[in-house]
C-alpha cells in the first residue's frame, strides 16, 4: 500500500528525532501505538527505537491492525508482533477500547506515532484519546511523536455535539479540524475533555519544516480504503455514504472518489464492487451501480470543496428521496441530527454549510492556543 509519491522531503516527522526524545524515553517501559504508518524512511518507529536500545514492552493497535490489513469496524485480534516478538494489545477487538489493567501495569509511558488523516470520523485519533484517558486513569505519562495531517489546511463542517460522541467521533471539533495528533492531543488534555476532566503529563515531539498550509503527500496508504491523496481529500464529503446503501466504491479501485447504488436515476459511470482484501464485503457486492465518477477534479479542486454535501444530496434525489436511505449511522458522522432533517427538507449544499459557520469560526479561535505549526 505505497502511494506513488512520495512525502515533502523538507517535512521530517516527530518520529525521525530520535536524539530529542530518547533520553525522555531511557529507562521507561513504552508502549507504542502504530501501526503500518509508522515509518521513518523505510524503516518502522518500532525498530528504530529498539535501534536505540529503548524499551517496548507493548504495541498497541488501532483499527485496522497493526499491519493496517483488516476491513473498516473489523474486530482485530491481539497476539505477538511476528519480528519482535512483543506483545500487541488490539484496541479494536470488539470487547473494549480501555487497555486492561494488566497491561497497563506493565508501562511507564504510552508513545503515539501513526498517521491520521484530519477527520473527525476517522478513528486513529479517537484510539488515541481512549490511550489518553488510560493514561489519566493509571498514572502514565504520554507522548506523541507527530505527523503532518494531509487535510491540514482546511478547517470545516459542522462541530460534534457530544450527543453523538461515538466510536467514529471523539471531541466537539469539526469534520475537517485541520490540526495534527499532537495539536488535538494538546487540545483534548488543555480544554479539559479527558473523561472527569482529567489531565496527563503529556510531551509532543513536533514535526520540522511543516506548516498548515504544506501540502503533505502520504508515503504510505493510511488504511485499506485510502489508497491515493485523491481518496484522502474526497473522504470529507464521500464517507456520509457510509450510513446509506450507496456505494462510495469500497470493492473497486477508487473508494471514496466514485459514488452509485442500481437505482440511481443520474449520472453516466458505471462500476461493480467486489470482494477484496480490505473490503470483504462491500456495500452492493457484485451489482452494477450507476452514478458518478469524481477523479476528473483536480487535487486543488478537491481540498477547495472542504465538506460537500452535494453527492448525498445528489444519490437522494436521484433513487427518489427513499424513506430508508438514512441509516442512525449518519448523525454520528454528521455530528447532529439537523444535516438529515436539511437534507430531507430539500436544502441545497450551500445552504447546509451555512449552518456551522459560525461553529467553525468559534473553534478556529478556541484551537488557537494549541497550534504547534504556522497556519500559512
Amino acid at each position: 500500500m505505497v502511494f506513488a509519491g512520495v512525502a515533502n522531503a523538507e517535512v521530517e516527522v516527530g518520529a525521525a528525532r530520535i536524539a530529542d526524545y530518547k533520553p525522555m524515553l531511557a529507562g521507561k517501559r513504552i508502549a507504542l501505538l502504530s501501526n503500518h504508518t509508522g515509518m521513518v524512511g523505510k524503516e518502522h518507529t518500532l525498530d528504530l527505537m529498539l535501534r536505540n536500545g529503548l524499551n517496548v514492552t507493548t504495541i498497541f493497535s488501532p483499527e485496522h491492525g497493526f499491519r493496517g490489513t483488516a476491513d473498516a469496524g473489523e474486530h482485530v485480534a491481539g497476539g505477538k508482533d511476528a519480528k519482535t516478538g512483543i506483545p500487541i494489545a488490539s484496541l479494536y477487538d470488539g470487547r473494549t477500547r480501555m487497555p486492561a489493567k494488566s497491561v497497563m501495569d506493565n508501562i511507564d509511558v504510552i508513545v503515539v506515532d501513526i498517521q491520521d488523516v484530519g477527520l473527525r470520523f476517522y478513528t486513529y485519533y479517537c484510539t488515541m484519546v481512549d490511550l489518553m484517558n488510560a493514561a489519566a486513569r493509571y498514572g502514565k505519562d504520554f507522548m506523541v511523536l507527530d505527523r503532518p495531517n494531509p487535510n491540514g489546511m482546511t478547517v470545516d463542517g459542522p462541530v460534534l455535539d457530544m450527543k453523538y460522541a461515538s466510536g467514529v467521533g471523539r471531541l466537539p471539533i469539526p469534520t475537517l479540524h485541520g490540526m495534527t495528533l499532537g495539536e488535538l492531543a494538546l487540545m483534548a488534555n488543555g480544554e479539559g475533555w479527558l473523561k472527569e476532566g482529567k489531565k496527563i503529563n503529556l510531551k509532543v515531539i513536533p514535526c520540522t519544516g511543516y506548516t498548515h498550509a504544506t501540502r503533505y503527500r502520504l508515503p504510505v496508504a493510511p488504511s485499506p480504503n485510502l489508497p491515493d491523496m485523491k481518496a484522502v481529500y474526497m473522504y470529507p464529503s464521500t464517507c456520509y455514504f457510509e450510513a446509506t446503501p450507496v456505494s462510495l466504491g469500497r470493492g473497486t479501485d477508487t473508494p471514496f472518489t466514485i459514488y452509485g447504488h442500481p437505482k440511481m436515476r443520474s449520472g453516466d459511470f458505471y462500476f461493480t464492487p467486489e470482494s477484496r482484501p480490505g473490503a470483504k464485503n462491500p456495500p452492493q457486492l457484485g451489482k452494477r451501480c450507476r452514478g458518478h465518477n469524481l477523479r476528473g477534479m483536480s487535487e486543488e479542486e478537491m481540498i477547495a470543496q472542504g465538506v460537500n454535501f452535494e453527492y448525498v444530496i445528489d444519490a437522494y434525489n436521484s433513487m427518489g428521496k427513499p424513506a430508508d436511505f438514512f441509516t442512525s449511522f449518519f448523525e454520528l458522522l454528521a455530528g447532529n441530527a439537523k444535516i438529515r432533517k436539511m437534507i430531507e427538507s430539500g436544502a441545497t449544499a450551500e445552504e447546509i454549510r451555512a449552518s456551522w459557520s459560525d461553529e467553525v469560526t468559534a473553534f478556529k479561535a478556541k484551537r488557537k492556543p494549541y497550534l504547534l505549526y504556522p497556519e500559512s
